[in-house]
């Protein structure tokens, strides 16, 4: 009964990926109907809708995708390791210093390949600053790790408002763009793929482990996991997941926070069915999101971010009112 209520969620995941592709495919200023969808990419023909696709729509919607399972998988993890249901994947203030990173890049005047490496960078710092700091007498806590990147994301904060309120006009609608999470000059290559796969395979394999961990440490132990080298590779590994997403797209907030609560309501609680499940859901609705932030004010655009919020927001209290009520 259990298995094939799992085998239903996973189909419908996957049916609800396939609808939001194709909205993202065919919405936007230029008018593309499903026969011209598909006659694109049989023939060999250039036109316009055949160049708004390639270099516009297809990139964004893989984009999209990476980003929404990275940032899901990241918050599995995360709340994993911290034993916390309101961790996110920027808990530890690793979008905080990809941020700083992305926007001094952005006052210095460069873009595009400069700006993902400073981002990346920023955010390489943060995590070690956290661990040096989380791991600085040889013992490492939960409660330790989590104070520490609250206090180093404070920080980041501090530094993040010095550098909007000392920028000129002309970068303030730039930095806010990528603070709130921005899609429309995102690029993903097979190496972020292979990252979003390398996660997934890594996740099934521990995930008889993640099952036990999150019941307790001292089950953990009694069982025979080692907890320590368990910790290192979840931070190290959500870290890297949440710092490759933040550079792909900025800090698109909530994706990592209700996708895995949001699966565990629906029975997704065995992590063989809860990281996949995830990578799936997070995937398709940040597709879905930034789909309506290309065509809700068209030829206008919002930032993705500010899509998830307003749809995270409540979704995130009614899943809160589900838990208390079970």
């Amino acid at each position: 009964m259990i298995a094939n209520r799992q085998l239903l969620l996973l189909t419908l995941l996957l049916i609800f990926t396939l609808i939001s592709v194709l909205f993202s495919l065919l919405s936007g200023s230029v008018e593309i109907s499903l026969g011209q969808l598909v006659s694109n990419f049989s023939s060999a023909e250039n036109n316009l809708s055949r160049q708004v696709l390639e270099e516009i729509r297809i990139p964004r919607t893989l984009a999209a995708f990476v980003t929404g399972g990275l940032l899901s998988l990241s918050g599995v993890i995360m709340q994993v390791l911290l034993r916390n249901p309101l961790a996110d994947p920027y808990i530890l203030g690793i979008s905080g210093g990809a941020a700083v990173g992305a926007l001094s890049a952005i006052l210095l005047g460069v873009s595009g390949f400069w700006l993902s490496n400073a981002a990346f960078g920023g955010a390489g710092i943060s995590i070690l600053l956290v661990f040096g700091i989380a791991n600085k007498f040889g013992s490492w806590s939960v409660t330790r790790l989590l104070l520490t990147g609250v206090v180093v994301s404070a920080g980041w904060g501090a530094v993040i408002n010095i550098l909007l309120t000392t920028s000129s006009t002309n970068n303030v609608q730039s930095m806010l763009f990528w603070l709130m999470g921005d899609l429309s000059q995102s690029q993903v290559g097979v190496g972020h793929f292979l990252l979003l796969l390398i996660g997934l395979a890594g996740g099934l394999v521990l995930s008889r482990s993640l099952n036990v961990l999150i019941r307790g440490e001292l089950l953990a132990v009694s069982l025979g996991i080692s907890i320590r080298p368990l910790r290192l590779l979840l931070f190290f590994s959500a870290s890297a997941f949440t710092a490759t997403a933040v550079t792909i797209a900025g800090s698109v907030g909530f994706v990592g926070l209700i996708i895995p609560h949001m699966l565990r309501l629906l029975g997704a609680r065995d992590h063989r069915m809860l990281i996949p499940c995830s990578i799936l859901l997070g995937g398709s609705f940040l597709v879905f999101a930034d789909s309506l932030a290309r065509t809700l004010i068209a030829p206008q655009q919002l930032p993705v971010g500010v899509v998830t919020a307003v749809i995270g927001v409540p979704a995130f209290i009614l899943i809160l009112r589900s838990t208390i009520r079970k």
